[in-house]
């Protein structure tokens, strides 16, 4: 869902320092997430094709340590665009593994089983992404665990939300967590039908993130509370995903209200569901538009009549 672009600088990229070793890249595409540590860099989600040597660039201005990870939250390709390149300019973590074999030594390459399955589609002679590309472990339970850099990182799955493969990245020590798509501050929540998204699924995702964030202190000259790096969008804390969840829900509720009327899709539409929230949500830029969002919660919800 991201436009032909450029290749850009790392001088184009916005680098904003969260903690003193977490720092998120703005404007490669999705947003970008960056641990630093003794034992190397963990990068959640790696940009646009276009932007990935810029985004190399930018780990190597923040750090002289290889990259041992990259991590993502789904299968857009502005998130999983610069997976070759990031992960090439890296080394595998530790001794020799099958996936360390698998990756011919670069970075590992995390996801969710469906994001593999996705990016290896097969699209006429080729596959989608080339296989130095793919997730070099995927996963099919609820949630990986990692260990790096002195900090436990939970990789947790968000069922049926975005799409059918989402997860949401904790850095528990830094108190960070990535929250790829299932939460952008630029637009309504993008809910891919097509690829299993959900109104439910995003509600409960959004409910995921509002559980694991502690909320900040509103005393003067202190910061703190959870940070939240949304999958676009300015970097948030726990007041404004709820902020965001408690609208999702007001929507949802408004077509609910329309649909036990009788009201068909077009007639909803004209309703303006999302009414009091288009001047901050509904840009309408790029691919996704208010309208593809109020018919999602329809899809979502008709289905259960």
């Amino acid at each position: 869902d991201v436009a032909a672009q450029k290749p850009a600088s790392a001088d184009a990229l916005d680098v904003v320092q969260l903690q003193p070793d977490f720092y998120m890249i703005a404007g490669a595409g999705g947003n970008i997430a960056v641990q630093v540590g003794a034992e190397g860099v963990i990068v959640v989600d790696a940009g646009t094709a276009q932007t990935a040597d810029a985004v190399v660039a930018a780990v190597k201005k923040i750090t002289d340590q290889p990259i041992r990870y990259v991590i993502n939250t789904n299968a857009d390709a502005d998130h999983v665009g610069g997976n070759e390149k990031l992960s090439k300019a890296g080394r595998a973590l530790g001794g020799v593994s099958v996936a360390s074999v698998a990756s011919g030594g670069a970075a590992g390459i995390i996801s969710r089983e469906e994001v593999l399955t996705r990016m290896s589609a097969q699209v006429g002679e080729h596959t989608l992404y080339p296989v130095s590309a793919w997730p070099t472990e995927s996963y099919t339970r609820k949630q990986k665990t990692l260990y790096v850099n002195g900090e436990g990182i939970q990789v947790l799955y968000q069922p049926a939300a975005h799409t059918d493969g989402d997860s949401i990245v904790f850095f528990r020590r830094s108190d960070v967590v990535v929250a790829g798509d299932v939460f952008d501050v630029t637009r309504f929540p993008v809910i891919d039908v097509a690829r299993g998204g959900s109104i439910q699924g995003e509600l409960d995702a959004l409910n995921r993130l509002i559980d694991l964030t502690i909320p900040s202190i509103p005393l003067p000259f202190k910061e703190g509370g959870t940070r939240v790096i949304p999958g676009h969008g300015r970097v948030c804390e726990q007041a404004e995903v709820v902020e965001y969840r408690d609208m999702v829900t007001i929507v949802r509720d408004s077509v609910r209200r329309f649909i036990a009327k009788g009201m068909t899709l077009e007639q909803i539409k004209a309703a303006n569901p999302t009414q009091g929230y288009r001047g901050r949500y509904g840009a309408d830029t790029g691919a996704w538009t208010t309208d593809m969002f109020v018919e999602a919660i329809y899809k979502g919800l008709a289905v259960k009549k």
